[in-house]
């Protein structure tokens, strides 16, 4: 690896918290408390990645906006009361806390999180793990336009310094694969998320994960084939 500094950003619902029984949970309450019948599962999950509205948006085109509005506003509020249940958690994936830390060692290596969370239930997810000591940029909702619209993937190259080619954005969806690639980083997707493999490849995926222990490995021929010979 060369000098040049490297940018890791995380993605965080399906890359590196498991949050589909929130997600789902909290969906299921924001339907039935407007007389909606709730959708199914991975219907829900599909749309994991984007910003609130722009998910709400994509599940129920049909509904007129300020009922999207509501809907928006009573996810929210489903989300924050389901918190306190001890039988809804949101557990870090096998091997995130021991990569992150692998990463944290190596010299020339920054990390972020881009994520279609606001900054609050971003903060609060990485607070309630002990990860915020990782990263030096938390890009959410809150600060850019939903993926796939590259904006966020830019601030935090902005904010870490470093060039879009010496970044990678590791992710579980499509949306997540095309912010990368729309915005010049490399996109490294993994399986254990929400969208498909293969939508991952079609998407830009570089390559894909099957366990967080691959990480690390990848990044090293990564960039071990960038760096000049001689």
């Amino acid at each position: 690896m060369s000098d040049r500094l490297k940018l890791v950003v995380f993605d965080c619902d399906g890359t590196l918290i498991d949050s589909q029984h929130m997600i789902v949970a909290a969906m299921t309450h924001a339907f039935a408390r407007h007389e909606m019948e709730p959708l199914p599962r991975e219907q829900v999950l599909s749309i994991v990645g984007l910003s609130l509205d722009e998910a709400i948006a994509t599940l129920v085109p049909h509904v007129e906006l300020s009922r999207r509005d509501e809907l928006t506003l009573a996810y929210k509020d489903a989300f924050f009361e389901l918190r306190k249940r001890a039988d809804l958690v949101e557990p870090l994936f096998e091997g995130a806390r021991a990569a992150l830390e692998g990463l944290y060692g190596i010299d020339h290596v920054l990390m972020g999180v881009a994520t279609g969370k606001s900054q609050r239930g971003l903060r609060h997810a990485l607070e309630a793990h002990g990860l915020g000591r990782y990263f030096v940029t938390l890009q959410t909702a809150d600060d850019a336009p939903s993926k796939p619209h590259p904006e966020m993937l830019r601030r935090a190259i902005r904010e870490a310094g470093v060039e879009p080619a010496d970044t990678v954005l590791v992710g579980d969806t499509t949306y997540d694969m095309e912010m990368a690639r729309a915005a010049g980083a490399y996109a490294l997707g993994v399986d254990w998320g929400y969208h498909e493999t293969d939508m991952l490849k079609r998407a830009g995926a570089g390559k894909v994960l099957t366990h967080f222990d691959e990480l690390l490995p990848a990044l090293d021929r990564l960039w071990a084939a960038e760096a000049p010979t001689g």
